[in-house]
């Protein structure tokens, strides 16, 4: 009998050159929900029902936007100051959309749905595969596994957060420390971290006389600093 061909769709997980991948997305998936719990966590406590906690994770989905812009607001700053520095924080990943385009194909709705999914690791999962039906493979599982525990873990989070006193356990440091958490991984070259020492000071330096929520706004400009030009030839953010 033939050997069943492992580039048939039905049997993609068993391809032995996706188990890594696959291995690493659901090890990956884990720490994001843990992740996502402690935004719904923070979330909660810095103001937001569970229903608007979880109804930014199901529609936003891109952490570090969530955190700032929650973080800010929960400071007392301004909608606008929240919204600038989420979208700052986000624009990187318009361009590894652009980068995408070109690995992902299908429907109009297929694209507007892969957009939603388009994220740091998503990205680096697909382009890591050594062909583009494997590219595309990488990216759809990764993706809907992150998404899927990204938002479970900011349910069981937000549903926490509500029930207890968040400073009694000391969770009302998840902003932080998630925010450290998520960068510690990308500081592993000089200009990455060049761009991290540039925005912290210009944070230390603006804190004293900008409204709350525009130091975080201003320091997210550091990320110019860390762009690179990758093997695609598009321009994106470490």
């Amino acid at each position: 009998m033939a050997r069943r061909d492992v580039g048939d769709h039905v049997a993609w997980w068993r391809d032995p050159d996706l188990r890594p991948m696959i291995l690493a997305c659901l090890t990956l998936s884990a720490a994001v929900g843990v992740f996502g719990f402690s935004f719904g966590v923070g979330s909660v406590a810095a103001g937001s029902s569970v229903a608007q906690t979880c109804a930014l994770s199901l529609f936003v989905f891109t952490g570090a936007s969530q955190f700032s812009a929650v973080s800010v607001i929960g400071a007392g700053g301004s909608l606008g100051s929240a919204l600038g520095g989420a979208l700052l924080l986000a624009a990187r990943n318009g361009v590894y959309g652009l980068a995408m385009s070109r690995r992902l194909d299908g429907s109009l709705g297929r694209r507007l749905l892969a957009a939603q999914l388009t994220i740091d690791e998503t990205t680096a999962m697909s382009v890591a595969q050594t062909d583009r039906r494997h590219g595309q493979i990488a990216f759809w599982f990764t993706g809907v596994t992150l998404y899927l525990f990204w938002n479970a873990g900011t349910l069981i989070g937000a549903l926490t957060g509500s029930a207890i006193d968040p400073e009694t356990f000391g969770l009302d440091a998840a902003f932080p420390a998630g925010f450290v958490a998520m960068v510690w991984p990308l500081l592993s070259d000089r200009r990455a971290r060049l761009a991290a020492a540039l925005g912290a000071l210009i944070c230390l330096v603006s804190v004293s006389f900008t409204p709350v929520g525009v130091p975080i706004l201003l320091s997210a400009l550091a990320v110019l600093v860390g762009l690179q030009r990758p093997v695609d030839g598009a321009v994106v953010a470490r």
